[in-house]
């Protein structure tokens, strides 16, 4: 029988070496003071929860990503967290309870069933921020400054902000009594932006001339800042709903564009992130050459409604191992340590004290030990000179 290698991880399952696990908890620590800096509390949800309550306000993707088990305790379904932010909507909304907005971050591991989002990760190490309690676009601003200022930390460059709008295609498809199935047809064109497939499914419906074209021109209004422009032409006679949509995405894009001039903004109108549980404006970072987002957020109110308070909610994450390997930042080489040798001695015990004391990593030899000692990370040694232990370079 073959033997099996049990070095080998699962399929999209991966562990950091010592190198680049202290640059990624230093970033971590980074980004958590970032957070500190603007107000925002850490909070830690627990990676095991019931099933009902991390789905809350998801939509069905969310629910097959997710890892289920049954609760040997209580009986009832438990899922793996594949995603933090229903549980900080109900940190907020029940276990804080307060009625000014509340400010909330979380970094922690989450896990997918298949690989999909920011990475080929089923781990991603998730780190976010949550505004609960302001409804207007300058919460969602500040929301996009704090991602903007995240993926700077990290060295990200060549950043650009793709921005849209979940409540102008609601609106529309409320105006046009779309049916569920109808609703999800179209939506499911319109993010493969199929033009012919678009026209020939609103063609076939009881809509008046206004309304088809609206629908099927969401597909072309994506672009610079123009587009916010045509697609005040386009939409003209729409529902107040609609025109409300707009007029919210245009004062985000005003106070975005004051508060990030350095950041290209890209306007998607068909570009409709998380439309299942998003109610507002949703948002995605990307970087030149790649495809897929690295940073995504958006508004989600009334999320804790479930958990007794329906508050106004908008927030971002992103995976902090794509950033680190994405960004340019330039990483200083990993200060050496100082060997100390394996004697049974007083005066050494102190000293290794003060060093550990003084900031220094003093790293004990063990009697016997073998390798060499370019193993153990030291580029300096304790030696006795006769009257005290002293450190000396290894080149010395």
């Amino acid at each position: 029988m073959k033997r099996k290698n049990r070095w080998l991880l699962p399929e999209g399952i991966e562990e950091l070496l010592p190198e680049p696990a202290a640059r990624l908890e230093r970033l971590r620590r980074e980004i958590l003071d970032l957070y500190a800096s603007w107000g925002y509390q850490m909070v830690i949800p627990p990676f095991v929860d019931y099933l009902d309550s991390l789905l809350t306000g998801t939509g069905h993707d969310l629910d097959l990503r997710t890892f289920k088990l049954i609760d040997q305790l209580s009986g009832r379904l438990l899922g793996l967290r594949a995603d933090m932010t229903p549980q900080v909507a109900r940190i907020d909304a029940h276990g804080l309870k307060r009625e000014a907005p509340s400010r909330l971050c979380y970094i922690g591991t989450v896990l997918h069933t298949r690989p999909e989002g920011f990475s080929a990760s089923r781990s991603p190490l998730q780190v976010g921020a949550e505004l609960f309690g302001h409804a207007g676009a300058e919460s969602d601003v500040e929301i996009l400054q704090l991602m903007v200022e995240t993926l700077a930390l990290t060295g990200i460059e060549d950043l650009y902000i793709d921005l849209g709008h979940v409540g102008i295609y609601r609106g529309l498809a409320r105006d046009a009594q779309l049916d569920a199935g109808q609703e999800a047809l179209l939506f499911d064109a319109l993010q493969r932006k199929a033009i012919p497939e678009i026209e020939e499914f609103l063609a076939g419906m009881a809509l008046s001339t206004a309304q088809r074209e609206r629908l099927a021109g969401l597909a072309t209004l994506n672009g610079e800042r123009e587009v916010l422009r045509r697609a005040r032409d386009l939409l003209a006679g729409s529902s107040e709903g609609v025109m409300a949509a707009l007029d919210n995405l245009e004062h985000i894009a005003d106070l975005a564009a004051r508060h990030l001039p350095e950041v290209t903004l890209h306007f998607d109108l068909a570009e409709l992130r998380g439309y299942q549980y998003q109610t507002g404006v949703v948002f995605a970072a990307f970087v030149a050459d790649r495809g897929q987002e690295i940073a995504r957020g958006g508004r989600y109110d009334d999320i804790g409604r479930v958990f007794g308070v329906a508050r106004p909610a908008t927030g971002f994450s992103t995976d902090l191992r794509t950033l680190m390997e994405l960004g340019a930042r330039q990483w200083p080489a990993p200060a050496g340590g100082i060997l100390a040798p394996a004697e049974n001695d007083a005066a050494l015990d102190e000293r290794v004290r003060e060093l550990r004391a003084a900031g220094e990593t003093v790293v004990r030899q063990l009697p016997g030990q073998g390798g060499s000692i370019a193993e153990t990370g030291c580029d300096r040694m304790l030696r006795w000179n006769g009257s005290e232990w002293t450190v000396e370079s290894l080149g010395n």
